[in-house]
């Protein structure tokens, strides 16, 4: 049987993407999203307005979009309650974000130049898509609230050991994504790791504990 509960949050089940930009004085910003999807060589990204990538990927138009394996779980949630804005709104405060100009750092991952863009990509990460901003769409109603961005994937990074012998395919069962599924962490079909974004969100969860 099927019930209507009018849901408050649709996030069945998503990749994590640490995306990378920079901010307005150089300096690298990383911000965990779980709001994308593919199709070619282009990619749609979602951001709230209030975010400061969505302001750094406005201003300067690049972008490295990283995707974390599930064992880079404890990296992600480290940063999920951060912003680099330096001024919060009155939300994110309740919810219990701060604000850190060092992603990088909090995360404890690395920067590595990137070949095509300005941002950094992370090291660390499996995947690594270099991006550049293709169209702009705001996005959320009836207020439009967050921003839909077009991003075009210039070039790929992939750690060789997911690449399929003599192809250019990557391995779907080497592959093992770090998933967002309502704010909660899941990977290889199971809670990897206990969520400082579903605390903040206030979800009432009923997950094991890890």
């Amino acid at each position: 049987m099927h019930v209507v509960p009018g849901l408050k949050v649709l996030y069945f089940g998503t990749p994590v993407v640490l995306v990378s930009t920079l901010n307005e004085d150089g300096t690298p910003n990383l911000a965990p999203i779980s709001s994308a999807w593919w199709l070619g060589q282009h990619c749609m990204i979602g951001l709230g307005n209030n975010a400061q990538t969505t302001a750094n990927l406005l201003r300067e138009g690049e972008c490295v979009l990283n995707l974390p394996s599930s064992a880079m779980v404890d990296a992600v949630d480290r940063i999920a309650l951060t912003t680099g804005k330096r001024t919060l709104v009155d939300y994110k405060v309740e919810q219990g974000y701060r604000h850190e100009p060092d992603k990088f750092g909090a995360a404890r991952l690395t920067e590595q130049a990137s070949e095509l863009v300005k941002p950094p990509r992370v090291a660390e990460c499996p995947v690594q898509l270099e991006c550049r901003l293709v169209t702009v769409n705001p996005f959320g109603g009836p207020e439009r609230h967050a921003t839909a961005f077009e991003v075009e994937v210039l070039r790929a990074h992939v750690e060789e050991e997911l690449v399929i012998p003599g192809t250019h395919h990557v391995d779907p069962i080497g592959w093992d994504p770090l998933i967002m599924k309502f704010c909660e962490f899941f990977g290889g079909g199971r809670n990897v790791h206990p969520s400082r974004l579903a605390e903040g969100w206030k979800m009432p969860h009923r997950v094991a504990a890890v």
